[in-house]
């Protein structure tokens, strides 16, 4: 009892992310171990992991193959400077990470996080033009609710609104932003598919009056989590690709979260059949068992703009104390080779569609269902307060924050937002153990409703 205590007393000395410290001092969640998709707190209260952290744990929690290969690389080498040199487990993993990522995206600077992979990205795109005789391409266009990531520049290009945000401009110059591909509210008012696009088809249209000779690159997320994972029509990555491609803007996808097997496939860009010249990935890619993150590119990006003799000073000029830290790469390397033999993809794919079926029902059966989207092991319900004009709850009333609250004491999980929640268990996952995240889910909904009434 006098350990529970001290932890409970001395969280205080801690910033957590994005929380209001002063409230969660007062009943802080202390984990203490997890095991599969399930988490313990210190009380030894157990809660089911409905977002494998936050889109991390793909290969679930305790994996031993994983903590084998990471004890095992620790006797060997825990750390080599990227300044000077490369573990081999470094490029082993590399190389693998070749074999799974869609064609030509082959050369990888490896990292520690989803910000510094967007950063890099974010960089490469323009020293790339400077480099390739376009110095004046240097604007970073995205869309408005994506997110991608904490730091300064990652920041400037998302395009939220609100404190997690306000609170740190003014912004860096150069960045611009759309509205974002949402079919279920439509920013142009219009429906799918008689809209032709037009989502894609203002890329070009800020091309333009932007003049297209100052812009570097277009940084997009496949599917949008903040704006409530979002799912474009098929049709938009094509339409962006071909856009990029005749204003000579490269074409970068946030795949931090969708990648490594959530979509469906190891990533979204082989989901949606479109491959951009810039890759970032994080989160999933070691699974939570270690710091890791990428950007990947094109070898034709790098080869004919990057590769050249030391006299000609064209090396890529950024760099990380922990990029490719052996640690990290062998977390990394397991985790890909737990994910091939245990067929996890696809059953994300069967567990995730599943949790979509019965979201739908249940969800209509209460009578607040505005859509589930998803793919994969990723999905998403949003709530209406009335189905027929689809009409959102009042944000003062902010049901899903609401209701996430009521899912915690219940020992659920979840990303919670004030109009949808989304589920994103571990790939490991069984069709039982969804059953428990949804009748959980369905209780805690309708206990708010009727709070509510």
């Amino acid at each position: 009892m006098k350990l529970i205590n001290d932890l409970t007393k001395n969280v205080q000395h801690l910033m957590l992310d994005l929380q209001q410290m002063k409230v969660f001092c007062q009943d802080p969640l202390i984990i203490q171990e997890a095991k599969g998709i399930y988490l313990t707190d210190i009380h030894g209260k157990r809660y089911l992991d409905g977002v494998s952290g936050i889109y991390v744990v793909n290969v679930g929690h305790g994996n031993e193959y994983v903590i084998e290969a990471i004890r095992r690389q620790q006797e060997r080498v825990s750390f080599v400077a990227p300044l000077h040199a490369v573990s081999d487990t470094t490029i082993q993993f590399a190389k693998k990470l070749t074999e799974i990522t869609p064609s030509d995206l082959n050369t990888i600077k490896l990292i520690s996080g989803g910000s510094e992979a967007t950063e890099s990205a974010m960089k490469f795109a323009r020293q790339y033009h400077n480099q390739s005789g376009n110095p004046s391409k240097y604007k970073i266009i995205a869309n408005y609710t994506g997110y991608h990531g904490g730091t300064l520049g990652a920041m400037s290009a998302s395009g939220l609104g609100g404190p997690r945000k306000a609170v740190f401009g003014p912004f860096l110059p150069g960045f611009e932003h759309l509205p974002p591909p949402s079919c279920f509210q439509c920013p142009y008012n219009l429906q799918y598919p008689s809209c032709n696009i037009l989502c894609a088809k203002m890329l070009e249209y800020m091309l333009e009056r932007e003049g297209s000779e100052s812009v570097a690159a277009f940084i997009v997320e496949p599917m949008s989590n903040t704006g409530g994972i979002l799912v474009p029509p098929t049709e938009y990555f094509q339409e962006i690709r071909d856009i990029c491609d005749k204003h000579n803007v490269l074409l970068i996808y946030d795949e931090i979260i969708t990648g490594m097997g959530r979509t469906g496939n190891w990533f979204a860009a082989q989901t949606f059949g479109v491959d951009p010249d810039i890759l970032c990935i994080g989160k999933g890619l070691a699974s939570g068992y270690a710091p890791l993150a990428g950007m990947i590119v094109k070898d034709q990006l790098h080869f004919s703009a990057f590769w050249g003799d030391e006299s000609e000073n064209i090396n890529f000029a950024h760099g990380h104390t922990f990029g490719g830290n052996p640690i990290s790469a062998a977390a990394g390397l397991a985790v890909i080779e737990v994910m091939e033999k245990e067929k996890l993809i696809s059953q994300g794919v069967k567990v995730g569609e599943y949790i979509r079926s019965q979201l739908q029902k249940e969800m209509t059966a209460l009578g607040i269902l505005g859509e589930v989207r998803g793919r994969g092991a990723l999905s998403c319900v949003e709530f209406v307060e009335d189905m027929e004009s689809k009409r959102s709850f009042p944000n003062s009333r902010n049901f899903g924050k609401r209701v996430e609250k009521r899912l915690l004491k219940k020992g659920l999980i979840l990303r919670c937002d004030p109009h949808w929640i989304g589920f994103a268990p571990p790939l490991i996952t069984t069709i039982s153990q969804a059953d428990e995240m949804v009748k959980i889910f369905v209780e805690g909904v309708s206990d708010e409703l009727k709070n509510a009434a």
